[in-house]
C-alpha cells in the first residue's frame, strides 16, 4: 500500500531515479548491509536464522552482481533499493528485515563515505607512481640548461631536473591533502536512521570496526546531512587537477617546432585528420582542458550544499555525479600524465642553447654589482640601461665594448674580467647556491630530500 494515489509521473522517475550511476556503489552497499545484519542479530534484534538468510542471500547478490548477471528492474530507483528487491526474490520475505534499524538516508551516506576513502587511497597511490617518475626523470636530466621562465619570457637558467621536481613538490602535497581527504571519510554514519536515530538498542561500533572506520559520527543529524569529505576529495581533486593542468601546458610549449625542448611519446600522442605531418599533443592539451571540469564539480557542489537546510534533502542526490565523474576525470589524468612523463624524450643542445642567451644573466650581473658595493635598486638600473645599450646596437652583453661598459657603468668597467666570468654559462647556474636553488650540489641535495618523502609516501 503507498501514501499516494496516482503513480509516479515517467518523467519525475526518470528525475527522481539515480540507478542510472550509483550503481558503481554496489560494493560498498553489499558490505555495509553484511555488517549491518550480522550487527543486528548479534544483539538479538534478528533471529539467527533470519541472519543467517539475509547473509546467504547477500552472498548470492554479491555473486550477481561481480559475475556482471545482475537484473536490473525498471522500476529500481537505486542501487540500494535494487539490491534490497533481489535480496528478498532471493531469501524470501525475511530480505525485508535488513531494513531494520536503517534508512536510506544514512545508508547511502555510508556507501559514499566508503566509496570516497576507497577512491582517496587510491588516488594516493597513483600519484605516488607519477612522483616516481618525475624524480627518475629529474635524476636523468639533473644537469641538463635550459631557460626558467616568467610571464613566458626568458628570465633565469635552471637545470631540467630541478624544474621538473617543481611537480614532484606539488604532488607531495597534493598527496597529503588526499590523505587528510581519506581520513576525513573515517566516521561511521550508518545507525543514525532517518534523522534522529533509530528505536533499537544498535551497536554502530561494532559495525564500524566490521567496516574500517576509526570512530561512529556523533550527532545523527550531521551523520545523515554531511558532505564535506566529498568536499574535501572534490577540493584536493581540483588543486591536484590543476597542478597537473600546468604540466599539459608546459609539455604543449615544449614539444611545439618554436621550443623543440622535447618530443612526446607516440603513445600518447594523436594526428592531424588532414596533415599528415602533424605529432599533436593531444593528452598534455586535455590535462589542461580536464581541470576547469574537476574545478566547475566542486564549486557545483558547494552550490548543492550552500544554504541548504537539515537533515536530508533530495538535492543530495547531487552528490554521486559530480563525486563520480572527478574520481573518473582524476584517474584518467593521473595516468595520461604519468605515460607522458615516462616516454617524453627532451632535447638537451636545443634547451641548452636557449639556456645560453646572455640577457638571462642579467640579475647575475646587478648581483655582482651589489657584491662591488653598489645598491640592488642602483644595480638593478645600471643593468637595465646596460641591457637596453646591447639590445639598441644588436649586441650581447659580452660583445659590449669597454666604452660602452664605461657610459653604463664604470664600476663594471673597473672589474671587466669579474664581469666575463659572470657571463660564462655554468655560473649562472651554480651561483644559484641558496637551499631549494638550481645550482648541481643544491639540486642533489632536493633529490635526496625527494628520495625520502617518496618512501614515506609508499610506505602510508
Amino acid at each position: 500500500m503507498s501514501r499516494f494515489h496516482e503513480p509516479q509521473h515517467p518523467d519525475f522517475h526518470r528525475l527522481n531515479a539515480s540507478i542510472g550511476f550509483d550503481r558503481r556503489l554496489w560494493p560498498q552497499d553489499v558490505a555495509q548491509s553484511r555488517a549491518h545484519a550480522r550487527m543486528l542479530g548479534d544483539r538479538g534484534i534478528l533471529s539467527g536464522p533470519d541472519t543467517d538468510a539475509l547473509l546467504a542471500g547477500l552472498d548470492a547478490v554479491e555473486a550477481e552482481l561481480s559475475e556482471d548477471r545482475f537484473a536490473f528492474a525498471p522500476d529500481d530507483e537505486d542501487i540500494h533499493m535494487a539490491i534490497e528487491r533481489r535480496l528478498t526474490e532471493i531469501a524470501g520475505p525475511v530480505g525485508g528485515r535488513l531494513h531494520t534499524a536503517r534508512s536510506r538516508n544514512d545508508q547511502v551516506v555510508t556507501d559514499l563515505a566508503m566509496y570516497t576513502r576507497e577512491r582517496a587511497a587510491e588516488t594516493q597511490t597513483a600519484i605516488v607512481v607519477l612522483m616516481a617518475v618525475l624524480l627518475e626523470r629529474a635524476e636523468e636530466h639533473l644537469d641538463w640548461p635550459m631557460p626558467g621562465y616568467t610571464h613566458l619570457q626568458r628570465a633565469q637558467p635552471v637545470y631540467l631536473g630541478h624544474h621538473l621536481l617543481a611537480y614532484f613538490w606539488m604532488l607531495a602535497r597534493d598527496r597529503s591533502r588526499f590523505a587528510f581527504a581519506e581520513r576525513e571519510c573515517g566516521r561511521l554514519p550508518l545507525g543514525a536512521g532517518a534523522l534522529a536515530g533509530v528505536n533499537f538498542d544498535t551497536d554502530r561500533s561494532q559495525v564500524a570496526h566490521a567496516l574500517d572506520f576509526s570512530e561512529v559520527l556523533p550527532n545523527s543529524i550531521d551523520a545523515v546531512s554531511g558532505r564535506d569529505f566529498i568536499l574535501d576529495y572534490l577540493g584536493a581533486a581540483a588543486t591536484c587537477s590543476t597542478h597537473l593542468s600546468r604540466l599539459g601546458a608546459e609539455l604543449v610549449l615544449w614539444s611545439s617546432t618554436e621550443f623543440g625542448f622535447c618530443e612526446l611519446p607516440d603513445a600518447w600522442s594523436s594526428g592531424s585528420s588532414i596533415m599528415p605531418q602533424k605529432k599533436n599533443p593531444d593528452a598534455a592539451e586535455l590535462l589542461r582542458a580536464k581541470a576547469p571540469r574537476v574545478v566547475g564539480h566542486l564549486a557545483a557542489f558547494h552550490g548543492v550544499l550552500h544554504a541548504l537546510p537539515l537533515t536530508y534533502n533530495k538535492d543530495l542526490q547531487e552528490d554521486k555525479e559530480h563525486l563520480f565523474d572527478v574520481v573518473d576525470t582524476l584517474e584518467l589524468t593521473l595516468a595520461a600524465a604519468t605515460g607522458m612523463i615516462a616516454g617524453v624524450s627532451f632535447d638537451r643542445a636545443r634547451m641548452s642553447d636557449a639556456a645560453a642567451d646572455e640577457m638571462i644573466a642579467a640579475t647575475d650581473v646587478a648581483d655582482l654589482l651589489v657584491r662591488l658595493g653598489m645598491p640592488f635598486r642602483e644595480a638593478h638600473g645600471v643593468v637595465a640601461g646596460l641591457v637596453r645599450t646591447a639590445v639598441d646596437s644588436g649586441k650581447t652583453l659580452s660583445e659590449l665594448t669597454q666604452q660602452e661598459l664605461q657610459v653604463n657603468s664604470g664600476l663594471l668597467a673597473a672589474h671587466r674580467s669579474e664581469f666575463e666570468q659572470v657571463l660564462a654559462r655554468s655560473s649562472w647556474l651554480e651561483s644559484k647556491v641558496s637551499e631549494g636553488g638550481t645550482s648541481l650540489e643544491r639540486v642533489r641535495e632536493q633529490v635526496e630530500l625527494a628520495r625520502t618523502a617518496l618512501h614515506e609516501g609508499a610506505r602510508a
